[in-house]
């Protein structure tokens, strides 16, 4: 039978390579979300107003103001939800510090019969979680990932997350306003650029999460494109009526 040898040097291509991107930095989801909401959003608005077959300038304003509005909406709702969500976890490993304090013993043997649960020998389980539990800070860390699910070290921030989603909102935004204010005077250049952003962003996202690059480009591509076509419609519609 061969043993793991756990004093050998790891392996130069599995030291090297097996390396994990930051999954939980806050910025991610804020930043994906807002691009592909500002796209979306304003390509929709857009649409829906040139739909109803007003002044250019309208449009330019339309868009603009939609920018900005998300935007910042974008940002203060990013920014209270992350901030939320670090309160609470924060509280409750306050109260996972607290039972570490008063009640350290109780909670080593909670941690011991959670490796007996998965499969540790409960005596081995006992020790280890003696061993562990005699560093306060060290113990408080493993109990809150083992029950919270979270590392009270690593928490995402309010302030990264609000300013990913700004930023991405405003670019996104910006792509089907940017061939009005270059001199566009139709509508399609505008629904291309924006489609083809659309595209680029479900791309780029799928070489962050491993998935295949034309199936997220496409998947984005759609949705947008079926948002754009609906609010034309529904522009079309009320402006041939409210004329």
């Amino acid at each position: 039978m061969a043993f793991i040898d756990n004093e050998a040097p790891l392996h130069g291509a599995h030291r090297d390579n097996h390396t994990h991107r930051d999954v939980n930095g806050g910025w991610l989801r804020p930043a994906v979300f807002g691009a592909m909401d500002g796209l979306v959003s304003n390509l929709a608005l857009i649409t829906g107003v040139a739909g109803g077959s007003v002044a250019q300038q309208t449009i330019v304003l339309t868009g603009l103001a939609g920018l900005a509005a998300g935007a910042f909406s974008m940002a203060a709702g990013e920014y209270t939800s992350v901030a939320s969500q670090r309160e609470l976890v924060q509280a409750e490993v306050a109260v996972e510090r607290r039972e570490l304090r008063t009640h350290p013993r109780d909670e080593e043997a909670e941690l011991a019969g959670l490796y007996v649960s998965r499969g540790v020998e409960p005596k081995l389980a006992r020790e280890v979680a003696r061993q562990l539990s005699a560093d306060p800070e060290q113990a408080l860390e493993i109990h809150a990932r083992e029950e919270l699910g979270v590392d009270p070290g690593d928490l995402p921030s309010p302030v990264v997350a609000a300013v990913s989603s700004f930023g991405a909102f405003a670019v996104g935004a910006l792509l089907p306003v940017l061939p009005y204010l270059l001199g566009a005077h139709a509508l399609w250049p505008s629904v291309a650029l924006a489609l083809a952003g659309l595209f680029g962003c479900g791309a780029l996202v799928a070489r962050v999460t491993a998935r295949g690059w034309w199936f997220s480009g496409l998947r984005q591509l759609a949705l947008g494109g079926a948002a754009a076509g609906v609010t034309y419609l529904l522009g079309s519609l009320f402006g041939a009526s409210l004329g």
